[in-house]
């Protein structure tokens, strides 16, 4: 069965993009970590395309290669063909942006877990299960490698798959160029030449810059080299020209390259070229396995490029389907894509990971209200929030669809201990009951704070906010909430924002309503709320109404418990979990309040405080699901 748009052959490595930009790569003080390599980059590029793509390479039995492997699943690529080496490193890549012409990178991958694939790692029921196999030139450089792809094409063919090639000529990876000199493009070399003209007539489409078709072909007249892999291959010839977009040669190549197919450009501004053919590659394959026109596939392929080409590194920077879609029927606005707020809104809400459409979440960030119980200190709330997660933990046993708020100030030891476990977990930044809103001085003045947070910890902040407060206390929380919302996204983090406006005056069914269009207004997109219990319909609808009319993509809302009784929660619970914007709860007095008073008065055990928080935990976990079976 054929349940694999494609497979892709080769590279696996870590890349470590320079955060800095306009400087030498010897002057960067920090890095972002991506995965990375040709074939990876593709996966992931076509899996967010709507393509089912998979990847087959090797990694490292560490940290990196673990990582590779975990991304990978979050962006939806299958990982059945990810082995792992017990002997090899996986690849490294150091990477920089010095300007728009200079991007300095260096390779680490000698003797590297992916350059050990092997025949006996190609399996031919994995094969069977892609309608095209894809491989880049760099596994064509060693004979272990370049069997391994030979065997996988062969096997591909042979089951009425497709192929193809994307050059991806690196001269640094088959021995040409010095390890300083990773940037570079183009050594010419006879032995590459033939090394790739004996394999060419095995695709079906061959992919390529103009220098990598130099190549291939064995000449630097572009024309020439494309007519010498015409000679040897019956393949469709894409040739990447840059600015210029690309051509489509399906026959006889003719005697200038604007005679061939091509799509639509995209004026943008030049920020970052690597991982750009990656890109080109992935919105390339898209069209042509989905049958469209070489035109088509075209405009596609330029338009990921162009998204890669405006922005910082390579996979992070490919788009959604949705987002390449606005993109068609917007245009280009702002040449630096990066810069393009309502597009990089798009691009962030649809490429987020993991599903949590289900929420229960057990809430223990209360930092004043445990500070206040008699015989608490700091020592014996960090306990006691240890004992919280260990209540969660016991109900969720490994399953999706939990989670824990907890602070860092007094549940740093808990939200350590949390990071295995598989949870959704929230961490809050307001100082408690503060209004005007003020944040938690861990974060520092200039919320530089939030670069040390883990990417999986969601930045939430509660704001205590009423239409009808004066203009001084809104314009004061306002600004605190953007400033914030901005920190998160440059640290790549999500954004929980939870509004009570009925401890700020009186509401009616329009109030949390109107208190949400405010913050879209200006310019704060949460991806998640964080809602009182609501009672009536009514608010319910016009809640979520505020919010998709403003961002259809939103992660959506939680409902929060105030302390109330189980009794109370199950009718909150009814009545919100019959919006499927809802995903769930967050709640914590309910479950802590009584272990709490008897564990800091030394009258409960750890043990008991932790069973009788699991047990109420549990039971509005079924509250909650029960909920929302009946409104299905």
């Amino acid at each position: 069965m054929r349940d694999l748009d494609l497979i892709t052959i080769g590279r696996a490595s870590v890349d470590l993009y320079g955060a800095q930009v306009g400087g030498r790569l010897e002057d960067m003080g920090s890095f972002q970590k991506y995965v990375g390599g040709s074939p990876t980059n593709i996966s992931v590029g076509t899996a967010r395309l709507g393509l089912t793509s998979a990847l087959l390479t090797r990694v490292g039995d560490e940290h990196m290669g673990r990582f590779i492997r975990e991304q990978l699943a979050r962006e939806g690529v299958c990982t059945d063909g990810v082995i792992t080496d017990p002997e090899r490193l996986t690849a490294l890549v150091l990477l920089g942006i010095r300007d728009e012409h200079h991007f300095p990178l260096i390779f680490y991958r000698e003797n590297c877990a992916d350059m050990a694939l092997c025949e006996e790692d190609i399996d031919p029921a994995f094969i069977a299960r892609a309608r095209a196999v894809v491989a880049t030139g760099t596994h064509l450089s060693h004979a272990r490698t370049e069997a391994a792809v030979l065997k996988a094409l062969h096997l591909a063919r042979d089951s009425g798959a497709q192929t193809a090639l994307d050059i991806d000529y690196r001269p640094n990876l088959w021995g040409l160029a010095g390890h300083g000199d990773g940037e570079s493009r183009f050594v010419e070399s006879a032995a590459v030449t033939a090394k790739l003209q004996s394999t060419l007539h095995l695709f079906d489409l061959i992919v390529g810059t103009e220098e990598e078709f130099h190549i291939a072909g064995g000449t630097t007249d572009t024309i020439a080299a494309l007519r010498a892999v015409r000679a040897v291959s019956a393949a469709t010839l894409v040739c990447k020209r840059g600015p210029m977009g690309a051509v489509a040669f399906t026959g006889a190549i003719p005697d200038t390259l604007d005679e061939g197919e091509a799509g639509p450009g995209f004026p943008i501004e030049v920020f970052n070229v690597l991982g750009a053919g990656d890109g080109f590659m992935s919105g390339l394959l898209k069209g042509w396995l989905d049958g469209e026109s070489w035109p088509v596939a075209l405009k596609y392929a330029n338009a990921c490029g162009a998204f890669a080409v405006s922005r910082h590194g390579c996979a992070p920077a490919y788009p959604s389907w949705e987002e390449l879609q606005f993109f068609f029927r917007r245009g280009v606005v702002n040449p630096a894509l990066r810069h393009d707020q309502p597009l990089e809104q798009i691009h962030w809400s649809t490429n987020r990971t993991g599903d949590w459409s289900t929420m229960r979440v057990f809430a223990f960030d209360h930092r004043m209200q445990l500070e206040s119980l008699p015989g608490a200190d700091a020592g014996k709330i960090g306990a006691f929030k240890a004992l919280c997660l260990k209540a969660a933990t016991d109900v969720q046993q490994g399953r999706p669809g939990y989670g824990i708020l907890c602070d860092n100030r007094l549940g740093r030891d808990a939200l350590h201990e949390a990071a295995d476990s598989g949870l959704w977990i929230g961490r809050p930044v307001e100082w408690p009951g503060s209004r005007p809103l003020t944040l938690e001085p861990e974060l520092g003045p200039d919320f530089g704070g939030l670069a040390e947070w883990p990417l999986a910890h969601v930045v939430k902040v509660l704001c205590f906010y009423h239409p009808d407060d004066s203009a001084e206390m809104r314009a004061d929380q306002e600004a605190t909430v953007t400033r914030l919302f901005h920190a998160a996204r440059r640290n790549r983090l999500e954004f929980l924002l939870e509004v009570i406006p009925s401890k700020a005056g009186p509401v009616t069914d329009d109030t949390t309503a109107q208190v949400i269009q405010r913050f879209y207004d200006i310019g704060i997109f949460p991806d998640w709320w964080k809602l009182e219990p609501m009672q009536t319909d009514a608010a319910w609808q016009a809640a979520c109404d505020a919010i998709t009319r403003n961002d259809p993509h939103t992660r959506g809302i939680v409902v929060l418990g105030l302390g109330e009784t189980e009794a109370t929660l199950a009718t909150s619970f009814a009545t919100a979990a019959r919006f499927d914007l809802v995903k769930g709860f967050a709640v914590g007095r309910t479950i802590f309040a009584e272990a709490a008073k008897g564990f800091m008065a030394g009258t409960m055990t750890a043990a008991d405080a932790v069973a009788q928080m699991a047990n109420t935990y549990a039971r509005l976990c079924t509250l909650w699901d029960a909920a929302r079976a009946r409104k299905g």
